[in-house]
């Protein structure tokens, strides 16, 4: 283990080094509220868009909604002159988690890189999540609108299929349990010609294609949601990694991706409990997928501080205190360990016992209560397995939401927020 102070993007070189030619660098947060992890994520990310050449940013949001974001990030037709007002568009709760002046500076400076460039060597920004079932729905019967009448009609099945449950879309997946109520056969057939589409023809096509995933990933998201267990995790997961897989074809044999998601995401489930509950995620798909050494996992994590979140599902947002780490975690002994702000490389040589041995570590999710510290909130953890570097901010501050209009968003999902 190497660890290395903080201060200047300057000093993230020794996590390039790491990086090296590896094709996926995935970012963490063990929160969706904080500044600093953000803040740190864009100093990152723009060293390896400028100095590394990564190809594009995916992120834990909604592909339609990340869609207008790239759209102004790589000034497609249409697209918003400024990023901001893509994101301030964002409506799904929890908005905060992308639509925060943070992001909006990353993807200002974002768009300023690109308009230097030719609009093949464009780097982009997408979503990598399930939920817009209906968003995507609507893309989609927008685009065959415009581009493929005689398409239109698949379509229209299996957003009729849908629409009795209107917004409450949750109950589909009780009623598909115990009546023939299934969508599963619309959503394969409007699969099968959004493909056929997208093998042909340009980004648009290619964007339409993938508005389809999501509606079939989402169909089985719902199904598999009410039987409980960690089948829906599973499905969102795993639709993530073949979002990441597909766009990754997309921008080319030599296509690097930077990834930006939750710890609980990104660190390799296998050295958590997930693993016994039957639980995958996209850090360890990547590193199945790709090879881990292909593959570079950065967790974050901090002592105590303050953060955006509420109190319950679909509430407003407010600033709340992180309490300091309980007694035994892998937070409260960073405290004791390192300096304010640092930087850990976890493969090099031999680890400290306590790097490879199972401890509670912290995780945030945009629903919290910092009275159940005692009990909850944290996720035992091999440190040293789980990621490959880690980014320590002993105090950290919340981020700055936009405004946004909020609509409902989607159920909460285990562990709990993320």
């Amino acid at each position: 283990m190497l660890v290395h102070r903080l201060g200047a993007p300057s000093d993230f070189d020794p996590l390039l080094e790491r990086i090296g030619s590896a094709r996926v660098v995935m970012l963490g947060e063990a929160s969706h509220g904080t500044y600093d992890y953000y803040r740190i994520r864009e100093q990152i990310t723009r060293r390896l868009v400028a100095e590394c050449g990564f190809s594009f940013v995916a992120v834990e949001g909604d592909w339609p909604d990340c869609d207008l974001v790239h759209r102004s990030v790589t000034a497609a037709p249409g697209g918003d002159a400024d990023p901001q007002t893509a994101l301030e568009r964002f409506d799904r709760w929890p908005t905060w988690m992308w639509a925060n002046a943070e992001v909006a500076r990353f993807c200002r400076w974002l768009r300023a890189w690109n308009l230097n460039r030719p609009e093949p060597e464009r780097v982009g920004f997408h979503g990598l999540d399930v939920y817009s079932l209906w968003e995507s729905m609507q893309a989609i019967l927008d685009y065959l609108g415009e581009e493929d009448p005689a398409s239109l009609e698949a379509a229209q099945e299996a957003y009729r299929c849908f629409e009795p449950y209107g917004s409450r879309i949750e109950e589909y997946g009780v009623a598909s349990r115990f009546v023939s109520a299934r969508c599963e056969d619309e959503v394969v057939r409007l699969l099968a010609r959004m493909r056929e589409r997208a093998a042909r023809d340009g980004a648009d096509a290619f964007s339409a294609w993938q508005n389809a995933e999501v509606v079939a990933g989402a169909e089985k998201y719902y199904r598999a949601m009410v039987g409980g267990g960690p089948r829906s995790w599973n499905v969102r997961d795993t639709h993530m990694a073949d979002t990441l897989d597909r766009l990754l074809e997309r921008y080319g044999a030599e296509a690097r991706a930077v990834i930006w998601a939750h710890n609980t995401h990104v660190g390799d489930a296998r050295a958590t409990d997930m693993a016994p509950d039957g639980m995958v995620n996209i850090g360890q798909l990547a590193r199945e997928r790709y090879g881990a050494g292909n593959v570079v996992l950065v967790g974050f994590g901090s002592y105590e501080g303050t953060v955006v979140a509420a109190d319950r599902w679909g509430a407003p947002y407010e600033v709340m205190a992180v309490p300091p780490a309980r007694a035994g975690s892998l937070e409260e002994r960073l405290h004791t360990l390192l300096p304010d702000r640092a930087l850990l490389i976890l493969s090099h040589g031999d680890k400290p016992d306590w790097l490879v041995e199972e401890a509670d570590h912290r995780a945030i999710g945009v629903v919290y209560d910092p009275s159940f510290e005692a009990w909850g909130n944290y996720v035992p953890t091999r440190l040293g397995d789980r990621y490959d570097a880690f980014v320590w901010c002993d105090h950290t501050t919340a981020l700055h939401p936009l405004p946004a209009s909020v609509a409902p968003g989607e159920l909460e999902t285990y562990p709990s927020g993320v």
